[in-house]
Order: C-alpha cells, then structure tokens, then sequence
C-alpha cells in the first residue's frame, strides 16, 4: 500500500517540544492545512465547512524506528510506561498519526485549524469529519488513562514575564508563553523530560529553559499552581562579550538585557 500526501500543514510550532501532547486541551495552537492543487481537492471539501471539528490522519515526519513500550506525558500512578498499542506514542511501526482539531474556516485549498499538536510540514494524508454520535463514547474504559492524574496545573503570569514574552516573541517569533504553557502544565518539575531546575526550594522557584532564553516561574505544589514571573539570557556576560554567536541571537540577548535589566537601549533597539 503507498500514502500519497494530500496536503501539508504549516504552523510556527517546528520543534517537539513546542507542541502540546493533546492539543485539545491548549487553545492557541492554530494552523493551516494547505492541499496539493491539481487534484479536485476543491469537490473533494464541499458541505467540510458544517463541521466544527476534523481528524487528521497524518505523517510523523520526525521520527524513526519504534520501541514496543511508551512513557506517556502524563503516566499511570502505578508505573511510568505502557504498552505502545495502548498509547499515543509518535514511534510506531507505521508512523501514522491522528489528531482531531477545531476548524476555524476554509479557504481555497486551506483549512485554519487550532487546538492542534502537529509540527510545521507535517504531511496530511487524509481529512474526516468528526461526527459526535459516532465518535465519541464518554462513558467508554480508558484503561490505564483512568488512573493517571488528570489535573492540569494552573499557570498564570506576571505583566514583567508578559511584556518580555511580547518583546521575545516581536524579535524571534518565539512564543515564550505558549511554550511555558505546554511544558509546565502536567508534571512540571520533571527534570527527567524537561530543561527545568529547581532554583530555590525554600522560595519554591525553578527556571525552565527556552532554547537560549531562562523562563523564571514559582510554584505551588498543594494547589498545582504556577506563576510565570521573568525571563533572562541563557549566555552568561562573558559569553555575551565574546564575538563567537553559534546561534546568531546574541545582538538580541544583548538588547534583552539592557532593555529590561539596564533600562538601556535606545539605538540598538531600533536596528533589530
């Protein structure tokens, strides 16, 4: 059997670790699904538009190989993995994927959907209505999933942490906040999945790392609350001084610092 891609799906989200394991749970994880052209794709989307939600049946494009278990994000309360048929694992022996997501609207040959969990280029293989009286059972066994903790941790913001979060994201595109969002929600210290240490234990603080930024939150372990509170450089000064830029972001870290650390930058700010 050969799966020809119908289509691709574009979103800003390109790394793993960006994307949310169940994008049902975080809004604001949109994308866009563009079909080849060439194929009466157009005939093939009529009377799509009535339904609010769509599966996704598509390619995990990262991954290889596959192992017979899964560690799932959120794991049993008796044990950390399970078998692989009974997750949602992305390392299968057939790298088949599904998702279903809200759709916003079509356009053309796109779709704009949100509450996704899908990497930028996934191919799209095919496209099904979700139709409620026919997919979903509420009341069905879950297995292991019923006994997995369930509770999201609530994460809140400080203005400081939102206004360096814009800033980060004006320069970068990078979403400080939804990343935040994703990683610090279910499990949050971690350290076996996430960049995160603990910082001060009596302060309750950790910092979760961001590519080549620091994201300072504190925690409430009791009420599962989190409070994103500031963000700094991951380069140290030294490293800030010195001509070598692997990553090529130094000029804004530099600009970062200044702006919300020396309350300075005026010109440099301007040129970026």
């Amino acid at each position: 059997m050969q799966c020809d891609s119908i289509g691709v799906f574009h979103t800003d989200f390109s790394y793993k670790y960006d994307v949310a394991r169940q994008g049902v749970f975080f809004q604001g994880h949109p994308g866009i699904i563009t079909l080849k052209s060439g194929f009466d794709f157009e005939q093939a989307l009529r009377d799509l538009d009535g339904f609010e939600r769509i599966w996704l049946i598509f390619q995990f494009h990262q991954n290889q190989g596959w192992r017979p278990t899964a560690k799932p994000p959120i794991p049993p309360i008796d044990r950390d993995r399970v078998g692989l048929f009974a997750s949602r694992s992305p390392y299968r022996p057939n790298a088949i994927g599904l998702s279903c997501v809200r759709l916003l609207k079509i356009n053309g040959l796109h779709l704009f959907v949100d509450e996704c969990d899908l990497l930028d280029d996934t191919p799209i293989l095919d496209i099904k209505p979700y139709i409620p009286k026919v997919d979903s059972f509420p009341d069905a066994k879950a297995g292991w999933v019923d006994l997995q903790e369930s509770v999201l941790w609530k994460i809140e913001s400080t203005s400081l942490f939102q206004e360096q979060q814009d800033w980060i994201l004006k320069q970068l595109s990078w979403n400080m906040a939804s990343f935040a969002q994703v990683q610090l929600s279910s499990y949050p210290l971690d350290d076996t999945r996430k960049r995160v240490v603990k910082k001060n234990n009596e302060a309750n603080e950790a910092i979760l790392a961001y590519r080549t930024f620091r994201i300072l939150f504190s925690y409430n372990e009791e009420k599962k609350e989190i409070l994103l509170k500031s963000i700094d450089s991951g380069y140290t000064n030294e490293e800030l001084t010195s001509e070598e830029d692997q990553y090529k972001d130094k000029a804004v870290h530099r600009c970062f610092r200044m702006l919300f650390y020396d309350k300075k930058c005026q010109k440099q700010n301007k040129s970026i």
